[in-house]
């Protein structure tokens, strides 16, 4: 498309007034001139929830249960962090049947939000619909499919975590009822229907119209030697980093930026980086199923994917995975008998962390020799992202400078959308004014 003499040499300014249904409110300014991204601001409004604040002087033992509260579509990614944070301070080490059980239910969530992510928000981009509402009244299969894969996400997370919103079986140290081997039968059933659905979704979102763009991202995401991370393991990057839990401080910081009162993350040389689905994928790309790599590699996904916009495939390369692990947990499952390892509480710090479906998110505590918490904070996915975000919102709005305004909207919705759910859902309402001078 050309550009107008107008559009190459004047100022055009984007002011998005409010993001809706975020953790907080939000707007987002751009200004360019001359094609030049001249000024770009995503500015997230979180409100003050005081979590960190007010489970100080609460015991140890509820921490699970009310930072759970902080995200209705990933409570079990707060409640694992935690869990690893406190034992890590109690000085408690888990048993592998309990372990395997907290990666089933975490998988139940993965599947769940990610399904969510994928079809409902972020799908309508590449389709050319307004919401998935749209889809379905042209493409019922697509969204039936998607809803009974989800819907068997959530049946994971009620057989192990007892519902689907904020479990309530999680304790320090395990769970407080382990489930019968008898009581997945019906929930494996529901995942064996869905494989194939999950497994011709990959090739199907890899087919959709996605954009030319490629970033060298600084991945950051957990690794393991012998499976695909989840729930704990060491932090990693592709430069090389290589850190447990308790090392986090050293290399990361959290800073105030003057135009958004969410905190911003930074690697400690200033660099910004991505965690998340990409990141989990470039880095842990051997621990993937066969099946899972497999598909990946039929529709077209190297070992490292670039491009932001195909996060959309390389979410659902996620999902069937997921789907395979819990069929594979469940088909080996042993009912840890106790159901969780006693654990007192220990003066100290505990740190921990998992992979939300959105990224890395990590928790340090410090409690009393009576388990009163003394100091929290929690470091979630959305805050490590936010300065990523807004460097691709910068690149994107250059690299597509010649589009009209409309559609330029669209690309920034859709930029935004590649990140994260709670963010993406907010993107699909933004209203957009633009100043030509």
């Amino acid at each position: 498309m050309s550009i107008t003499p107008e559009r190459a040499t004047g100022e055009r300014s984007f002011v998005v007034d409010a993001l809706a249904r975020v953790e907080g409110e939000g707007a987002m300014h751009v200004t360019l001139r001359d094609g030049k991204a001249e000024d770009v601001r995503l500015r997230i409004y979180e409100p003050p929830r005081f979590f960190e604040a007010f489970l100080r002087g609460r015991s140890y033992r509820e921490v699970p249960d009310i930072t759970a509260r902080i995200c209705g579509i990933c409570p079990v990614a707060y409640q694992v962090s935690s869990l690893n944070a406190m034992e890590d301070a109690c000085g408690v080490e888990i048993p592998k049947g309990i372990r395997d059980l907290r990666r089933l239910l975490y998988c139940g969530e993965w599947i769940e939000s990610h399904t969510l992510h994928v079809f409902m928000l972020h799908a309508p981009d590449y389709l050319g619909y307004a919401n998935a509402f749209e889809i379905a009244a042209d493409h019922p299969e697509i969204v039936e499919g998607a809803l009974k894969l989800k819907q068997a996400g959530n049946e994971v997370m009620c057989a192990v975590g007892g519902r689907e919103i904020h479990p309530i079986n999680n304790r320090v140290g395990g769970f407080y009822r382990a489930p019968e081997k008898s009581e997945f039968a019906a929930v494996a059933r529901k995942l064996e229907e869905c494989l194939e659905f999950a497994r011709s979704a990959v090739p199907f979102l890899a087919s959709l119209p996605i954009p030319e763009y490629e970033h060298d991202y600084e991945f950051v995401a957990l690794h393991e030697p012998d499976s695909y991370a989840v729930e704990d393991g060491r932090l990693i990057s592709s430069s090389g980093l290589d850190i447990s839990p308790q090392e986090y401080d050293q290399h990361f910081v959290e800073e105030h930026v003057e135009h958004s009162t969410a905190l911003h993350s930074r690697m400690a040389d200033g660099r910004s980086y991505l965690v998340g689905p990409m990141a989990r994928y470039a880095l842990n790309h051997e621990q993937l199923s066969p099946a899972a790599r497999e598909a990946a590699e039929r529709a077209g996904l190297g070992p490292v994917v670039k491009n932001p916009y195909k996060s959309i495939v390389v979410r659902m390369v996620e999902v069937l995975w997921a789907v395979e692990e819990c069929l594979r947990i469940i088909g080996s499952y042993e009912q840890p008998d106790p159901p969780a390892v006693e654990s007192p509480p220990v003066a100290g710090v505990g740190c921990g962390w998992s992979e939300a479906p959105r990224g890395l998110l990590w928790h340090r505590y410090e409690i009393d020799d009576g388990g009163s918490i003394r100091d929290a904070r929690i470091v979630p996915p959305t805050s490590q992202n936010q300065r990523r975000i807004e460097e691709d919102l910068r690149e994107t709005v250059e690299l597509f400078a010649d589009l009209p305004d409309a559609e330029l909207q669209i690309r920034c919705e859709q930029t935004i959308r590649n990140y994260d759910p709670c963010i993406s859902c907010s993107t699909h309402f933004l209203k957009l004014e633009v100043d030509r001078r």
